[in-house]
């Protein structure tokens, strides 16, 4: 995998990388300000459902992607296992990959079978779903845990990076893997991870979210 910074890169550099986290949660305070002002108030009950399925199915998304995807079928398996070889690297899918995916699999059906607030809504609840995913991600690997619910989603990663990695594929949230029992049974004895070191210098390597 090239290391190069680009736009089609998994490592496009730490602006790209920073620039990627800052367009979706644009992209999701955009759509959202869309759908309270310009959307029909009579469809608002239907619309505030739409966005809550969406960002609770991204959240199945997210396990089945991590699981059966980046850890079953190449190339994906391959560029994921960059990853889990260098966790504190700036890796991320490219933007416009994963904006492309989302606008053709999410946007586009339901523009075409049910309207454009019906899409709008749908897809500002998978969009938040992936804004959140990629700040958590981020913050697993790059912040420090103060808070409980911050700390046990490190050590959730954690299990995931250094137990085989069969378990532990929900990101923000545990819930799927208990579903489909790839959960641990217990990760008290799993220490929250420290920052990850610049292989340079050997220094805690803290971006900016």
């Amino acid at each position: 995998m090239s290391r190069r910074p680009g736009l089609f890169t998994l490592e496009p550099g730490r602006w790209a990388y920073r620039a990627d986290l800052a367009l979706y949660g644009a992209a999701v305070l955009a759509l959202a300000g869309l759908l309270l002002v310009a959307g029909p108030t009579q469809q608002a009950a239907a619309l505030s459902a739409l966005v809550l399925a969406g960002g609770v199915g991204w959240t199945l998304i997210e396990y089945l992607l991590h699981r059966f995807v980046m850890h079953g079928l190449q190339p994906f398996r391959r560029w994921h296992h960059a990853h889990h070889q260098r966790p504190g690297a700036l890796i991320i899918t490219p933007t416009l990959a994963s904006a492309t995916l989302i606008a053709a699999l999410v946007f586009m059906p339901v523009l075409l079978a049910g309207g454009l607030w019906p899409a709008c809504a749908l897809t500002l609840g998978v969009l938040s779903g992936y804004f959140a995913y990629g700040i958590t991600h981020h913050a697993t690997h790059h912040w420090r845990a103060d808070g409980a619910w911050l700390k046990q989603r490190k050590r959730w990663h954690a299990r995931h990076h250094h137990a085989g990695q069969a378990t532990c594929f929900g990101v923000t949230s545990g819930f799927w893997d208990r579903v489909f029992r790839s959960a641990p049974p217990s990760l008290h004895k799993v220490p929250v991870p420290t920052l990850p070191l610049d292989a340079a210098n050997r220094t805690a390597v803290i971006p900016s979210p």
